[in-house]
């Protein structure tokens, strides 16, 4: 049995930044893929600590919320920063991912139609704080000197920006090089390029 098991609808949503961490990290996992109808029964959603997916198992460990997970997976394989000054800005820059992932989902799900020009036309504003941050650490990364959960949370936001808005990044080279620098990681690249996660769509609704 894979050590890990994810249960969640047959999409990246929520669970993209994980599957990307984990093939990086080199660890294997079981997909349970609920599909709608089964979820609007109840019974799964009812034994959800907060009522919502996705969830997640590590042995007899079930986390639910998606950022708990990466910060679990992080402290497993050593992707949670040096010491504890850097975890506290790995926590920060994570934190501010988490904004923007927000505000996308908030538009893909309740404003595409009519926001997502205005959205597009916002995205630099945001963009550019990460920008800033990747150019002044010579590591490449977003804390310190290796990979943290942080830096595959907003590779993943970056994947969906850049189908969104193709030239989204042009304008950020610092940014630029990060999104280049990770899919070039061979682990991820072979993921990227796996059926496993080509056939899902990014997000619920179809739209993207």
């Amino acid at each position: 049995m894979p050590p890990y098991t994810i249960t969640y609808f047959a999409v990246r949503g929520r669970c993209g930044a994980t599957r990307i961490m984990m093939a990086d990290q080199g660890q294997k996992w079981k997909e349970n893929a609920v599909t709608f109808d089964e979820w609007m029964k109840g019974d799964l959603k009812a034994t959800c600590v907060f009522g919502q997916l996705p969830k997640f198992e590590d042995g007899d460990l079930v986390l639910f919320q998606s950022n708990a997970v990466l910060r679990h997976l992080g402290r497993k394989h050593g992707a949670y920063g040096s010491n504890d000054k850097e975890a506290a800005l790995i926590d920060m820059m994570n934190d501010g991912v988490e904004d923007i992932r927000l505000k996308y989902l908030k538009m893909i799900y309740q404003d595409y139609d009519t926001g997502k020009d205005q959205y597009i036309k916002d995205l630099p504003g945001h963009l550019s704080k990460f920008d800033a941050v990747l150019a002044n650490n010579k590591s490449g990364f977003l804390v310190g000197d290796k990979i943290s959960f942080a830096d595959y949370s907003l590779f993943e936001v970056l994947l969906n920006h850049q189908v969104l808005s193709p030239s989204c990044l042009d304008s950020f080279p610092a940014l630029k090089r990060f999104a280049a620098m990770m899919a070039a990681r061979p682990n991820i690249k072979a993921f990227l390029d796996s059926d496993d996660y080509k056939k899902l769509p990014i997000n619920g609704n179809g739209k993207q």
